[in-house]
């Protein structure tokens, strides 16, 4: 016995020789300088959101068009075209995994997006897989007395498939339905979440994760209204939301008469890129072959507030302006110069306030029109508006 516990303590003490001489050479680590050029760019496969071996999150309230967004750039990737305008990596496979709609659903869908892009079945032949949770529930972790539980063996099928197809990109619509711990438990999802990022870097691939809005009762939303635990984007190197265009929004747009939804897409959490600007899309309805219509997203830019007016037009507005003395505040009503301007203009004066008010500041920072003070009939200096400098046709 006290042989084996020797021979024990020897085996121990060559134990600690070996950890000692691993840490050695390990850590830590001199930093060593490299010349920038030799260094790898980051591996972005779609726009500044998805990126290999990281875990991205798109956020949205229900109805507003995120899946078909989602459909539209999984078209895109796999094609190799820029559909939305937003630039791709060529040669990519994508996998689209919604766990919500039944396969006929996400056919309409995906064909419906095709037809209104003008993508070709050749196009996409073997570089687009689409599975439903009607037809394959996933459950990647389940939450009991003891806490969250990862479903180790889920994950690892979900791996060789990837990596026996290959895939680069995997969509999870929606994330909420990919587990079955509490979403307002913050330590559950951020199991469940730094899970999908350890099954991004195993696999080289880009996980984009769909997420709902908590309600925002009418406030616009940003990537931290998700619903449930915030544990979620933390764990995402890419967070956008997206928001529907308001009635507000519509008539300062153009399009108060358009029953088509309108969405901005904002992406306001980029750790590994400058947060982007807001794009905005439309959801074009596409008729098929069958009798049904779908929504498609489009690509859809905010009107620039001088479309449609050439230098005549405002010629023609500083001849109604000159010598008028019309006032400069909005607030004077029949007096206010902006309602000359949509009067010229063919605008109306009320739905089109905003642009006509942006239009007059553009025009008085310019010279086109000045700012007069000329009293009125109780002898009270009133700002009004003047010709300035005349165009030139």
């Amino acid at each position: 016995m006290a042989r084996d516990f020797a021979e024990m303590a020897t085996e121990l003490d060559a134990y600690r020789a070996d950890v000692a001489t691993d840490r050695a050479d390990r850590l830590p680590t001199e930093f060593v300088w490299r010349d920038p050029a030799a260094i790898p760019p980051r591996p972005w496969l779609y726009g500044r959101h998805l990126i290999r071996k990281q875990v991205s999150v798109t956020v949205a309230p229900g109805g507003v068009g995120k899946s078909s967004l989602t459909i539209c750039e999984a078209l895109a990737m796999a094609s190799g075209r820029e559909i939305l305008g937003d630039w791709t990596a060529k040669g990519l496979k994508v996998w689209l995994y919604n766990l919500e709609d039944p396969r006929d659903e996400m056919d309409r869908r995906i064909i419906a997006a095709m037809q209104h892009h003008d993508v070709s079945p050749e196009e996409i032949a073997g570089r687009l897989y689409v599975d439903t949770g009607r037809e394959r529930a996933l459950s990647t972790a389940i939450q009991t007395r003891e806490g969250v539980q990862i479903l180790k063996p889920e994950l690892d099928a979900l791996a060789n498939e990837i990596e026996a197809r290959e895939i680069d990109v995997l969509v999870i619509d929606p994330f909420i339905s990919s587990h079955q711990a509490s979403e307002n438990d913050n330590g559950a999802i951020d199991l469940v979440a730094k899970e999908w990022a350890r099954l991004a870097d195993r696999c080289n691939s880009a996980i984009e994760l769909v997420h709902h809005t908590r309600k925002t009762n009418g406030e616009e939303a940003t990537t931290e209204s998700g619903r449930g635990a915030s544990s979620l984007l933390a764990a995402a190197r890419s967070g956008r939301v997206l928001n529907k265009m308001s009635d507000a929004q519509k008539a300062e747009a153009g399009v108060r008469d358009d029953p088509a939804t309108y969405f901005a897409i904002t992406r306001d959490k980029a750790n590994l890129a400058p947060v982007g600007e807001r794009v905005w899309r439309r959801m074009a309805s596409v008729h098929l072959s069958n009798g049904d219509s779908v929504g498609v997203a489009e690509v859809w830019e905010w009107p620039d507030m001088f479309d449609g007016v050439a230098v005549e037009d405002l010629l023609a507005v500083q001849r109604a302006l000159d010598g008028k003395c019309r006032r400069y505040s909005d607030q004077t009503g029949g007096d206010w110069a902006g309602v000359v301007v949509a009067d010229v203009l063919h605008l109306d004066a009320t739905a089109d306030r905003k642009r006509i008010k942006k239009m007059i500041e553009a025009w008085l920072k310019s010279g086109a029109l000045t700012k007069v003070k000329i009293p009125d009939a109780k002898r009270m200096e009133r700002p009004c508006l003047e010709v300035g400098e005349w165009a030139n046709q």
